[in-house]
């Protein structure tokens, strides 16, 4: 469990729960959902990655790798998503959103794994089909956000991400290629039960939410896997996606990335053009 010492100590005196998060963050919307479906009050901090103010001395000495979401509990401070809604689930009883046998947990915890291992590629895919409509950072902001933030990983892919060859055809056809067999995966998983565990909701469902919501944003053909589009149409229906997810988007956010995509499909530049979804071939 990724509890943490906090570099500011003034953590430590906090009363309840407080989650520093960002709205599209994908790590974040898995804590919400959590937070939500557990029916938990909690404290909202919001951090604006657009400012680079997780690359603040302010935040980094809250979480020293610059990254969202981080969770205090009553002067505990927690980073790392599916760690956090472990924790959550562990510490707040009811209502239980992990099985009560150890075979099953073993799965749960699988799942919960190959969500966090996915998120690399999610994080390349989301910002080269969904976030460079922003364009590029000066080089001004650029190196400043290299001088500032204090996680060498972040600054190179950031450097990367910002350079005239981007991410290059290599590293996009790998992301979608993988992305696209972990959807497979997701799919078997999925097959002739309601939720990946059976019948009821657990946290291996709400780690994997955010992942399938941000590939639909992007215009990612979920027409491939047919159980996880019924079992998708069952996680929007549910009041926890609204609350932690939906609400916390930007105003307008979604038609910006849908006019963004239409950009990309006429120039053939769109994620169905690489990997194995270029010529809707099966990963």
């Amino acid at each position: 469990m990724p509890i943490i010492e906090p570099r500011d100590t003034t953590l430590k005196r906090l009363k309840g729960l407080h989650l520093w998060h960002s709205g599209l963050s994908s790590c974040s919307q898995r804590v919400r959902i959590t937070l939500a479906e557990k029916g938990l009050d909690w404290q909202s901090h919001p951090v604006d990655l657009s400012r680079m103010e997780h690359a603040t001395p302010q935040y980094q000495a809250i979480n020293p790798k610059g990254l969202v979401p981080a969770l205090v509990d009553n002067g505990v401070l927690l980073i790392e998503s599916c760690d956090i809604i472990e924790y959550l689930d562990q510490t707040y009883a009811e209502p239980a959103l992990q099985p009560d046998n150890a075979a099953t947990q073993a799965e749960m915890k699988r799942w919960l794994d190959s969500a966090a291992a996915a998120q690399a590629d999610l994080k390349i895919l989301s910002h080269e089909f969904l976030f460079r409509y922003k364009g590029t950072m000066t080089a001004q902001e650029l190196e400043r956000f290299s001088r500032d933030h204090q996680n060498p990983d972040l600054v190179a892919f950031k450097r990367v991400y910002q350079s005239t060859e981007g991410f290059g055809r290599e590293t996009l056809d790998g992301a979608v290629t993988r992305t696209d067999e972990g959807f497979y995966k997701l799919n078997a998983g999925l097959a002739g039960q309601a939720w990946l565990l059976g019948r009821s909701l657990t946290l291996a469902d709400i780690a994997w939410m955010p992942n399938v919501h941000r590939m639909d944003l992007m215009g990612w053909p979920l027409e491939r896997y047919a159980h996880i589009l019924s079992w998708f149409e069952q996680v929007k229906s549910r009041l926890s996606f609204q609350s932690g997810l939906v609400d916390w988007e930007p105003e307008g956010i979604r038609n910006i990335f849908a006019e963004y995509s239409r950009r990309r499909t006429k120039a053939s530049t769109h994620v169905r053009d690489f990997g194995s979804l270029a010529g809707g071939r099966r990963g």
